[in-house]
């Protein structure tokens, strides 16, 4: 089994739920997989670099239980199997020093969380962006 093109990683089943929606509408729906914490997205990642299979994109949350986004991104930014992964940041939170300690730990992006439908569906369509055929191996 591959490994999806976007590894989401969020604890709260209804922004996930919002986000795969939206890829539905996309046709992208097989383009993502879902982890509830970074302890699991930890545990998913290291079992696919065990057989060379990485996603494009991983997008992460930055409060969720047993591992934050924060010790998540920590991890996998020092990891040389996983580190030029593609990290959005994916947040309720609009706290600026949150957002620079974020991108001053590799994280590419930092977005905040759509609040409506079309705010969903072009959030989506951004992240399928940045796994273009270009930069998906």
């Amino acid at each position: 089994m591959a490994m999806s093109k976007i590894l989401l990683v969020d604890d709260d089943p209804d922004d996930r739920s919002i986000i795969i929606d939206a890829l539905v509408q996309l046709n992208a729906e097989n383009s993502i997989s879902c982890a509830d914490n970074g302890e699991g997205a930890l545990k998913l990642l290291l079992e696919y670099a065990a057989m060379d299979i990485y996603p494009c994109l991983i997008v992460l949350d930055l409060n969720m239980p047993k591992m934050n986004g924060t010790e998540t991104l920590k991890e996998v930014k020092k990891d040389d199997r996983l580190k030029n992964i593609t990290v959005v940041i994916y947040s309720t939170s609009i706290n600026p020093l949150e957002k620079e300690a974020c991108m001053s730990m590799g994280a590419q992006l930092y977005i905040t969380k759509p609040v409506s439908y079309k705010e969903s569906i072009d959030t989506a369509r951004l992240f399928l962006d940045l796994c273009s055929s270009d930069s998906y191996a």
